[in-house]
């Protein structure tokens, strides 16, 4: 019987539409409902304690809607709070590891850029990527303050001004592949890579986090067979949060207000 529950996609914001993006386009027939933790934005200021206690409390809020699967899609959530989410409940999750594994097959130069909140670029878990998989490599680790914030609000002037000042610092360290490590960055790819040129690849975990949710609905099985709807809500403003996420989605989006 095919399982018509829906997936469940939460981050702090916004960012995680670029991961929901990934997930739907693979999986075109599954039902979504997203949720983005606004009032709580942003997740990189916490520390590991408020970040587990707000993990949970979305986890439980979507599971109030009847999910069949969890989606973590945010780096600074899945470095620090994932592994305690597995602990408490029993429904598949995935989470968003930032794609230093792609990035040592690609880069010819030895040296790799990762992106992301300061949080993630100081947690011990990415400290466990570089180690394992990019140990031989030069990795800057980039904790782009303002970044993530400046994407939430579609602040276009400070998302110019931020971009020059790490993008600048990329090319001092001479790296050819950028690993985007925060789901707000894909957002900003075009950008990113009009300053730097063709030879720079640019990489992100969306399309590995699609297929491993495609992976474990298929081996579940918990896989649909066509699309019921999408819900989307917001700890923030529902107004604005839909204005926003219409813009990146590139279609209309009716936010609905989440109370944890």
């Amino acid at each position: 019987m095919p399982d018509t529950r829906m997936i469940g996609v939460f981050d702090s914001g916004v960012g995680g539409l670029s991961i929901f993006k990934e997930v739907k386009k693979l999986l075109p027939k599954e039902s979504f409902v997203f949720l983005a933790d606004q009032a709580n934005i942003p997740y990189g200021g916490k520390t590991k304690k408020q970040l587990k206690n707000l993990c949970e409390k979305t986890t439980k809020f979507l599971l109030g809607q009847d999910i069949k699967m969890l989606v973590v899609a945010c780096n600074t959530a899945s470095c620090y709070a994932i592994e305690h989410l597995r602990s408490k409940f029993s429904i598949p999750i995935v989470g968003v590891v930032p794609a230093i594994k792609p990035a040592i097959n690609l880069t010819q130069s030895g040296k790799i850029a990762v992106l992301s909140t300061p949080a993630t670029a100081k947690s011990k878990y990415l400290d466990k990527l570089v180690k394992k998989f990019a140990n031989d490599k030069k990795v800057l680790r980039l904790g782009c303050k303002g970044l993530e914030d400046s994407i939430e609000i579609q602040d276009d002037k400070k998302i110019e001004k931020l971009l020059n000042i790490y993008i600048a610092k990329v090319k001092r360290f001479g790296a050819d592949v950028i690993v985007l490590g925060c789901t707000h960055y894909p957002f900003l790819r075009e950008k990113i890579a009009k300053r730097l040129g063709s030879k720079v690849e640019i990489i992100d975990s969306g399309k590995a986090v699609a297929k491993r949710v495609s992976n474990l609905l298929e081996a579940s099985p918990l896989i649909a067979q066509k699309n019921v709807e999408e819900i989307f809500f917001t700890t923030g403003d529902p107004r604005q949060f839909s204005q926003v996420a219409s813009k990146l989605l590139k279609y209309k989006v009716a936010g609905k207000k989440a109370y944890l």
